[in-house]
């Protein structure tokens, strides 16, 4: 099951994102993804976060767009380990993709874009 939050936010007048918080630490689902709206300057965006509790780094924001299949479906995908990175599978053409920074394991030439995400408190931020 996945869940999706949406959430508005300001923006720096460089056009650079400002801190902008998502949802609430309870509305994640342990190792698994969750969809959510970015609002960004140009536009809102869907991403995914995967919430990764015990682990050195708890929390990842990665696109949720897969662009070997065109669709949003990165945060249905299954969360796993290649050579010590935490990685999410796509589910529907199975391409790995490095939590910490995007990177397709199979291809070099494909990268996801991901956000700095953090907890403050209870909440979920996207931190600009």
């Amino acid at each position: 099951m996945t869940a999706t939050a949406m959430k508005h936010s300001s923006f720096t007048h460089e056009g650079q994102q400002a801190s902008q918080k998502l949802c609430r630490k309870a509305d994640l689902v342990a190792f698994s993804g969750v969809a959510a709206w970015l609002e960004t300057p140009k536009g809102p965006r869907q991403i995914a976060l995967f919430y990764l509790p015990g682990y050195p780094r708890e929390l990842y924001a990665i696109d949720h767009h897969d662009p070997f299949s065109n669709a949003n479906v990165i945060a249905h995908g299954i969360v796993g380990d290649i050579k010590g990175a935490a990685v999410v599978a796509s589910p529907l053409y199975k391409q790995h993709f490095r939590l910490e920074d995007g990177q397709c394991v199979e291809d070099d030439s494909v990268t996801l874009c991901t956000w700095r995400a953090e907890f403050k408190g209870d909440a979920v931020w996207i931190v600009g």
